[in-house]
């Protein structure tokens, strides 16, 4: 039954502030003790190529983000720096890469119920600034868009999680051949999703 919601997938990367900050333990410990399973995990520098088409494997993404980011400005009272959508992804996407290539990242696979959405849960919203105290981002990162906007680069916050199941696939393929992700259970499993507990007492 590999359409039951606990084989679902979602990617999770340590950008390079997480790794510079020696949180990488911490973020591990935050999906694995929710439940979630580490299926594949790799260290490398990503080049710009593989960033930029990371950040544009959804084709409607520069509309999309452009579009969000005009309406952030609008409802905060500001102007923004463009009113042409593409325009702006331009230079957000350029801000991506240079931030995403500055130092090792690390990719990871986290399988489990509701993975995407467990993820960006525990991980938090994209500014820091605004997460909630519990989260990743809330807790850890003190960024900000006024801050990322002022120093004219991308926002810095730790961590990338995919934010819908079809993207989760779609960037898992990008960043793992199939033979890096894994399938194997753990004894906790037993616990999280066996309907009626057998075993438990032997």
């Amino acid at each position: 039954m590999k359409n039951h919601p606990k084989y679902e997938r979602t990617l999770v990367i340590i950008k390079p502030d997480g790794i510079q900050r020696s949180l990488i333990g911490e973020i591990f410990k935050r999906y694995e003790q929710i439940g979630l399973k580490l299926v594949g995990v790799k260290m490398m520098i990503p080049t710009a190529e593989l960033i930029e088409q990371h950040y544009t494997l959804d084709p409607e993404w520069r509309v999309k983000t452009g579009l969000k980011t005009i309406k952030g400005y609008v409802d905060k009272g500001q102007t923004p720096p463009h009113t042409d959508p593409l325009k702006i992804t331009g230079i957000i996407l350029k801000n991506l890469v240079e931030y995403m290539t500055k130092g090792p990242v690390i990719a990871m696979v986290w399988q489990g119920a509701h993975a995407v959405e467990i993820v960006r849960k525990v991980t938090g919203g994209t500014e820091p600034l605004s997460s909630p105290v519990g989260t990743i981002r809330g807790d850890y990162v003190l960024d900000s868009y006024r801050m990322s906007d002022t120093d004219n680069r991308a926002v810095r916050n730790l961590v990338h999680a995919s934010g819908s199941v079809k993207e989760a696939q779609d960037e898992i393929a990008h960043w793992f051949k199939k033979e890096e992700v894994f399938d194997y259970t753990v004894s906790a499993e037993q616990m999280l999703y066996d309907v009626n507990l057998d075993g438990i007492l032997g």
